[in-house]
């Protein structure tokens, strides 16, 4: 399984069967309202706090991609989960709810192909039948968290992301119908140095690029092989630093089919800065758009490259710099693998 230093190759392809997506009021009014099976008008969702509504959205995804395949709730192996919040509690308190076995990740914005990753292995090798694999962020949690209450106003400079509010999951099962998980090439720490939490993309640009060219390298392929390469959440800045990266190191990715998820959920006419980002960014464009496009037979394979700042408020308040990591995992739509 293993091909080379970080690339698994999941020769037996486990199959995604079914997805959930949820989406919040600011997400409905975006570019990809139809990628949400459930979408919702108030950003409270009837909860007591952000972090509980969260966990609420967590619990909706995974519900609906159950709900959405043909096992029940009681034959899933594993739950792999993990966001953004203190101590990964909205994936853990959900967890309580789900039931099943439960594998906590973090992995900030790049939890979602972590968690996927680590689900195709697993079946891969048989140690489960069926395995839930998803994340989740909500926008006021984060911002609570990471800067400053939305209540408080703070400005924030043009090179600052928007955290999406919304959870996807992926039911991942030895066989079945549905996108085939056919590799995974495993991040590893990229640390150039950046200190400034408001320009995530540009920080995490260079893990991105490190991510893809192992993931050719090792599999022995050249880019043209995907239809298309997506990042998490780079946003413009990111995305335009990684795509000058890729070609300095003679990777001829077309600039139309190097997209990124959070350019991808909302319209341009938003007021998000440079784009989108948070763990459910990658989950929900990639569950609910992408992979509906590989049904409708738009796409037939692609390489989900989801990126994550590793910093904390700890971190950030000891002026230390932003370590970043990406995870790659190639999803095709049933077609035999190179």
């Amino acid at each position: 399984m293993l091909t080379g230093h970080r690339t698994w190759i999941f020769e037996n392809n486990p199959v995604i069967i079914s997805t959930g997506t949820v989406g919040g009021p600011f997400e409905a009014n975006g570019k990809i309202p139809h990628a949400f099976n459930i979408l919702h008008d108030d950003m409270w969702l009837e909860q007591a706090s952000f972090e509980k509504a969260q966990q609420m959205m967590m619990e909706e995804a995974s519900q609906y991609a159950i709900k959405n395949s043909p096992i029940d709730k009681e034959q899933v192996s594993f739950f792999i989960s993990g966001d953004l919040i203190n101590q990964i509690t909205p994936s853990t308190f959900a967890a309580k709810t789900i039931g099943s076995p439960y594998f906590g990740l973090f992995s900030a914005c790049a939890t979602s192909m972590e968690s996927l990753a680590l689900a195709a292995f697993i079946i891969n090798g048989n140690g489960a039948d069926y395995i839930l694999s998803g994340t989740s962020s909500h926008n006021a949690a984060a911002e609570k968290q990471f800067r400053y209450p939305t209540e408080y106003g703070g400005q924030k400079p043009p090179t600052a992301q928007w955290t999406v509010t919304g959870a996807g999951c992926a039911l991942v099962a030895k066989e079945g119908n549905g996108p085939r998980v056919t590799s995974a090439t495993i991040g590893k720490i990229v640390d150039m140095g950046m200190t400034d939490p408001f320009n995530m993309g540009g920080a995490m640009a260079p893990a991105a690029v490190d991510t893809i060219m192992t993931h050719l390298k090792e599999r022995n392929i050249d880019i043209s092989y995907y239809d298309l390469v997506i990042t998490g959440d780079l946003a413009h800045i990111g995305r335009e630093v990684a795509l000058d990266l890729l070609h300095k190191n003679d990777i001829n990715l077309p600039e139309e089919k190097f997209v990124d998820c959070g350019l991808e959920i909302y319209r341009e006419d938003q007021p998000v800065l440079a784009g989108g980002s948070g763990p459910a960014c990658s989950a929900v464009v990639t569950y609910g758009h992408f992979l509906d496009l590989m049904k409708k037979e738009e796409l037939d394979k692609i390489l989900v490259v989801a990126t994550g700042a590793l910093h904390s408020p700890l971190s950030v308040n000891q002026k230390d710099p932003i370590p970043c990591i990406a995870h790659a995992v190639s999803i095709e739509a049933g077609s035999e693998m190179k």
